[in-house]
């Protein structure tokens, strides 16, 4: 019985990968240029109107991403207990190539699950609340923990 309990396992985590084959087999999400009329989903505000990084995600059976104007509001969704669509793809500002934190950029994304992330520091987000800041390299993170402060997480 011992022997078997790996095999179970295996099995517990191979099973509900098997229903979402058909949709593996699709193209992923691309990220999408962020527009002056992309709506953050919570707060339905311009995103482009607030500062600091922000976030997309693309869920299955639907064409467009839901906007979000800072990371942690993603975070706040992809948490969510009430959430209904499969997640597709998370895409966040990559901080290292922004213009400043006013202009965040439209269209400097990365993969969420890829990125660095500097929470705890001294920069506010879009909203004036705490950030989880993404990058795209360490190297980008820790120059940035350096100035601000903070710690660096995957």
């Amino acid at each position: 019985m011992r022997r078997l309990a790996p095999y179970v396992l295996l099995l517990a985590f191979a099973l509900p990968l098997a229903g979402c084959q058909s949709q593996a087999l699709d193209e992923a999400p691309i990220p999408v240029a962020m527009t002056d009329d992309a709506l953050g989903y919570y707060c339905q505000m311009y995103v482009a109107d607030h500062g600091g990084p922000k976030a997309q995600i693309h869920l299955a059976g639907f064409e467009q991403p839901l906007w979000f104007s800072q990371v942690s509001d993603a975070v706040a969704y992809l948490h969510d207990p009430e959430r209904q669509a499969d997640i597709r793809a998370v895409f966040v500002s990559d901080m290292e190539k922004a213009s400043s934190w006013s202009d965040p950029g439209r269209d400097n994304w990365i993969d969420g699950e890829t990125a660095y992330f500097v929470t705890d520091s001294k920069q506010m987000g879009g909203m004036g609340v705490p950030e989880a800041i993404p990058f795209a390299t360490r190297e980008g993170a820790d120059a940035f923990v350096a100035q601000e402060g903070g710690t660096v997480m995957s």
